[in-house]
């Protein structure tokens, strides 16, 4: 073979190598997400079983911008601990991960209730709300020893852009002061929701790391087949890559572990689809030992 027909040869291989689309190894990502904390049931970080293959990233549920009183009413930004803090502490927090490598902490922002009141995202002005917000997380997420902020919301005395605006200047500050290294949030298929955080996404989609979708807020119903139906239109909603699988542990809400979750999360990743996936949460899992958390983890591997 001549040089100019071998160097010919060459460029084709090489073309043909880029236009190959990625494998699906390439495209699935190993991360596991839990929530933690929020239903104080002495949950502790060492409790939870977590699998060397995975990222694991804890979230503690939830940091809120309300007042800690016995009628809690909202602070404009300024946030306080209401999850299990006795037990998943800052002391807590820097064992885990100084005896897992592959272990982040965040905590989550909202919630739907404090104190069986809707908590409602109400800020008086955005630049008053960024600035409490950036000051109080600042402070925890230093004290707790944290890496990371979830966004989960569910109700809202603003409208989308005043949201996206609020949270997406919040995150980006976080990130530009090094003060948080990934952000999430939380949505769910309900309009209104789904208005803010698209929203939110549209707006500042560069600097959400990933969404855990809610997945469980669909009827306990849902087939399998529903389920990826689900995973895909909310994939190209939120991105594809960033939108992970979520169960509710508890098994009352969703398509759930023993119905086919992790079937349909297998389909998901053969397809080279499968972002992550998430638990709500540690607190009802405690109960059956965690066996979705390792299940989930296994096929993550």
């Amino acid at each position: 073979m001549g040089f100019s027909k071998l160097f010919t040869t060459i460029l084709v291989i090489e073309a043909l190598f880029l236009l190959r689309p990625p494998s699906a190894a390439a495209r699935n990502s190993n991360l596991f997400g839990e929530y933690i904390g929020a239903e104080f049931k002495g949950v502790k970080f060492s409790d939870v079983p977590i699998n060397p293959g995975v990222q694991f990233h804890f979230i503690l549920a939830f940091a809120i911008d309300y007042t800690t009183s016995s009628s809690p009413t909202p602070t404009n930004g300024k946030f306080n601990v209401f999850w299990d803090s006795a037990n998943l502490g800052p002391s807590q927090v820097s064992a885990i991960k100084s005896t897992r490598s592959n272990v982040k902490v965040a905590l989550s922002l909202g919630g739907a209730t404090v104190k069986n009141i809707n908590v409602l995202f109400k800020p008086s002005s955005v630049d008053s709300w960024v600035s409490n917000a950036v000051s109080s997380l600042t402070q925890i997420i230093k004290q707790y020893h944290l890496d990371g902020i979830d966004i989960d919301y569910e109700s809202f005395a603003s409208d989308p852009d005043t949201f996206a605006q609020c949270i997406g200047r919040l995150i980006t500050t976080l990130k530009n002061n090094k003060v948080i290294s990934f952000a999430s949030i939380a949505p769910f298929d309900d309009p209104n929701v789904q208005k803010h955080y698209l929203a939110l996404m549209k707006s500042y989609g560069k600097v959400i790391d990933y969404v855990n979708f809610q997945f469980y807020a669909y009827s306990a119903d849902t087939t399998v087949a529903q389920f990826v139906k689900y995973y895909e239109t909310q994939s190209s909603n939120y991105g594809n890559g960033k939108v992970l699988a979520g169960f509710a542990s508890d098994g009352k809400r969703g398509l759930s572990p023993q119905k086919g979750f992790f079937q349909a999360c297998q389909m998901l990743k053969n397809r080279g689809e499968l972002a992550g996936i998430f638990a709500y949460s540690a607190d009802d899992s405690k109960a059956n030992g965690f066996q979705y958390e390792k299940q989930a983890q296994a096929l993550l591997t």
